[in-house]
């Protein structure tokens, strides 16, 4: 089954992601990986965990964290 890992990550210049796809295509059993550059996202399909890529992200000297969905606000 696979999973949907979503990380935070610089996503500066189109070389930083060149370098990011470099290193995610190395991850066993990936199916698919896109970035969001306006949100400096990346989304991970496969056979993987948060930590394996934040771990490859980490080894290129990228800090990654994995990504955390704002709570919506409720006015009462």
């Amino acid at each position: 089954m696979a999973n949907v890992v979503e990380v935070k990550v610089g996503l500066h210049c189109d070389e930083c992601i060149k370098k990011i796809f470099k290193a995610i295509k190395k991850i066993e059993d990936i199916e698919t990986y896109n970035v969001d550059k306006q949100l400096n996202k990346l989304i991970v399909t496969g056979n993987v965990t948060n930590e394996e890529v934040i771990r490859v992200l980490q080894k290129i000297g990228k800090n990654a964290t994995p990504w955390e969905n704002p709570q919506p606000q409720h006015n009462c």
